[in-house]
């Protein structure tokens, strides 16, 4: 997904800019309707699907932006032809950015990173980290939160950080689907965030770092303070495991990033929630 920051950097760096965006897919596609790319004369943001049908519209477009051509469609079967062989057939709308188009394509950007889930992840040392890292990657609004200023120094861009001596409050105090991670430097504390964090119904996943030997611990603590037996079923722990046992921090984050990913997917399809391309994301499955 593009974030509105960068298509207004891309913009201001490409003046002469084309926009590209999936306007209509039937069948089989590598990406669904409303997905979009910029291409300026020699830089691009973005991506439609990659493959044979990518390398056509960037052609396209740059040869629209040589002849002064206000913009231009295609239909494009995804077959033989072009050979790629997703099978469907999609239309590519190309226009002209200009500012009323970078005004839209800005403010629908924007409201997509507003509709991103939220997932806190408690604790920045090694492993929190290295998951900041890998969920910077991904359509979700990221929250580093630890005890200990300096160890949020150097998160990527886009993840956001915050320094409190009570962590457990922030997940009283975060939004309805919010997801916890918890991984700090204290086991007591680790504990008491994660309480607080399965008494939340609405979150979609709640993880927590460690051994058999601290879920056992963890488990015989949370039922002695009143705590739920079901909601203890909805604890992952050790996060981002499948059954690897690799215990470097870079394969337990990525691991646990895709674990975090089919969480929040999954309560997206029980929920019937929906992002903000809703009804041309229908045009996936020819509804």
């Amino acid at each position: 997904m593009l974030r509105a920051a960068d298509i207004s950097a891309f913009l201001k760096r490409n003046p002469m800019a084309i926009a590209a965006e999936l306007t209509v897919v039937r069948g089989s596609s590598p990406r669904e309707a409303g997905t979009f790319m910029l291409v300026g004369p020699t830089d691009l943001i973005g991506t439609i699907g990659g493959g044979a049908l990518e390398h056509m519209v960037i052609e396209r477009a740059r040869q629209v932006m040589r002849t002064g051509e206000t913009g231009d469609d295609l239909d494009v079967p995804l077959g033989p032809e072009i050979g790629q062989c997703c099978g469907g057939r999609v239309n590519v709308e190309m226009r002209i950015v200009d500012r009323t188009k970078a005004e839209a394509l800005i403010a629908r950007a924007a409201a997509e990173e507003a509709a991103q889930p939220s997932v806190f992840v408690f604790g920045a040392g090694h492993v929190g980290q290295a998951l900041a890292r890998s969920l910077a990657l991904l359509p979700l609004k990221v929250t580093v939160v630890d005890t200990r200023p300096d160890e949020l120094e150097g998160l990527p861009a886009g993840i956001g950080a915050k320094v409190t001596a009570m962590p457990e409050a922030v997940v009283r105090n975060a939004l309805d689907g919010s997801a916890y991670v918890v991984l700090t430097h204290d086991h007591a504390l680790d504990f008491l965030i994660c309480a607080e964090a399965l008494g939340r119904p609405d979150a979609p996943y709640v993880g927590m770092i460690g051994s058999r030997t601290k879920k056992a611990r963890f488990s015989t603590w949370f039922k002695g303070e009143g705590g739920d037996s079901e909601a203890l079923q909805r604890l992952v722990m050790p996060i981002g495991a499948q059954g690897l046992g690799d215990k470097r921090p870079e394969v337990i984050a990525a691991l646990a990033a895709a674990e975090i990913m089919v969480h929040i997917g999954r309560r997206e399809v029980e929920t019937g929630a929906r992002p903000v391309t809703e009804g041309k994301v229908r045009a996936v499955h020819g509804r």
